[in-house]
């Protein structure tokens, strides 16, 4: 998918229903209904200029209902904004919510913080009480969500500054759910034989959440490794050993090796236009491809808003994937590896390519052997990796699952220690062959995981800097997902 299209701002239709019959009605010092809802239109739109919006006008009868949801639907926005600019005639509503296509809608009602009138006994303070009947209009128009059977209504009350917030996060979300229905998974090349408990359905992750998936054989895998010219090998092998240090057991020829191991992923991203590349890195079929598994992260998937995960897990690429889309974050993937139940704390990381590129946090990364996968017959056993300490700070966690059919997503918050902070020891890397870091979770750690295993989930989370909850919910109720906050 093209980057400007995962890049671009959330694309909303406006829905703004007012009264013909109001519309004419005139006050000498204020003038008409009309006028004054056309004001509080642009005042309206002044508070939504992180939206690339779609207004057809003001919604007062049917054609202009016919002529919002055709456009709507035409300039394939990700959702409609609704909001009754004062009690309104509804069948236009009516109209719209039986017939408009399947788009999220995100029906406000606005708390105004006092009236521009005192009495009602003058003209243009009347024509203000009319159009204040805010209330009145989305009392009356709730009735009919429910009863057309409208699916993916939102409902929110609050002042417009509030509601401003609450189209910022719905925004959001919305945008991940349409540019997900237009992305494409590349899997490499088969399940992961050792873990079947993060299979999913395919026909489900296509009609439910919305990308395709594209099997990567080993074949064209190895097609690439073998094209690759010395000129680009040396230039990837140079630009990180420009960043990291390596350390002195690692065999240069070895690291060559997992640089065309990692480069020729990056080329089947690009040429496939994967966007979620779900790496099979402990099948043997890719040990017996490129002699080792590729342990580096090149940043041409960030630059692209794309992803790379391990271990062939769809799901937990889906989950790296959205909260990259929502966050714009560097975005690591984790599994929890134990307790240390005097410290209050877990350790969790993954082997593999994990995202070492953020910029303020290099220091953190070191080229070292894998000395789990040294320890084999392999071409370039003990080829190295980026090991990675993660960055400190309050992290997202979040996590994909599907049980029969249905998806639960599960989110909590940690703090991520650095090696100043972590009581078990003051030094920064930890956990040998690991990206990794500590975590201290917002919920008391066993209660935390006891209530995870209660829920049933696997093993593989996505983590990113920031509170990302309730963007992650708002797409969960979007999507039709399970949603867990812990």
């Amino acid at each position: 998918m093209k980057v400007e299209l995962k890049n671009r701002k959330p694309r909303a239709g406006l829905l703004l229903v007012a009264s013909p019959r109001f519309k004419n009605l005139y006050g000498p010092k204020r003038g008409t209904y009309g006028e004054r809802k056309e004001k509080a239109v642009k005042e309206i739109k002044a508070t939504m200029e992180f939206l690339d919006l779609v207004d057809p006008g003001i919604v007062y009868d049917r054609e202009d209902a016919r002529r919002a949801m055709d456009l709507f639907y035409n300039e394939k926005v990700d959702f409609i904004y609704a909001e009754f600019l004062s009690w309104s005639e509804d069948f236009a509503w009516i109209r719209f919510l039986r017939d408009c296509p399947e788009i999220p809608i995100l029906f406000c009602n606005v708390a105004k913080p006092k009236m521009t009138f005192e009495t009602t006994l003058d003209e243009d303070d009347f024509v203000d009480y009319l159009c204040a009947g805010t209330l009145v209009g989305s009392l009356e128009g709730s009735g009919s969500v429910v009863r057309t059977g409208r699916a993916n209504v939102k409902t929110v009350l609050g002042t417009r500054e509030e509601i401003t917030e609450q189209v910022r996060v719905y925004a959001a979300a919305a945008r991940a759910r349409a540019i997900l229905r237009n992305s494409n998974v590349g899997l490499m090349a088969n399940m992961n034989e050792a873990m079947w408990s993060t299979y999913i359905d395919n026909y489900d992750l296509f009609t439910k959440i919305g990308p395709e998936i594209h099997y990567l054989p080993y074949s064209d895998y190895g097609t690439e490794i073998e094209n690759l010219t010395d000129e680009e090998v040396k230039a990837y092998a140079d630009e990180l050993t420009s960043k990291y240090k390596m350390m002195e057991d690692v065999e240069y020829d070895k690291f060559i090796g997992c640089v065309k191991a990692t480069l020729a992923i990056k080329k089947m991203a690009e040429k496939n236009d994967i966007d979620c590349y779900v790496y099979n890195d402990i099948d043997q079929a890719t040990f017996r491809t490129a002699g080792c598994r590729a342990g580096f992260y090149p940043q041409w998937f960030n630059e692209n808003v794309s992803v790379l995960v391990p271990e062939a897990d769809i799901g937990a690429g889906l989950i790296t994937y959205m909260l990259k889309l929502i966050s714009g974050k560097n975005v690591n993937f984790i599994e929890p590896f134990h307790i240390e139940n005097d410290f209050g704390t877990f350790a969790g990381g993954h082997a593999g390519p994990n995202d070492h590129n953020d910029p303020d946090w290099q220091d953190n990364v070191v080229i070292s052997r894998d000395v789990r996968f040294a320890k084999t017959s392999w071409k370039y056993a003990g080829a190295p990796f980026a090991w990675y300490r993660f960055s400190p700070g309050r992290k997202t966690v979040a996590g994909l699952y599907e049980e029969d059919g249905v998806y639960k997503m599960i989110t909590f918050m940690a703090d991520s220690l650095s090696e100043k902070e972590t009581p078990q020891s003051d030094k920064k890397h930890l956990l040998a062959t690991y990206s990794h870091t500590i975590f201290r979770p917002e919920t008391p750690v066993k209660v935390l995981f006891e209530e995870i295993l209660n829920i049933g989930a696997t093993q593989h989370y996505a983590i990113a800097d920031g509170d990302w909850r309730p963007q992650l919910e708002a797409l969960a109720e979007i999507m039709g997902f399970e949603y867990y906050a812990l």
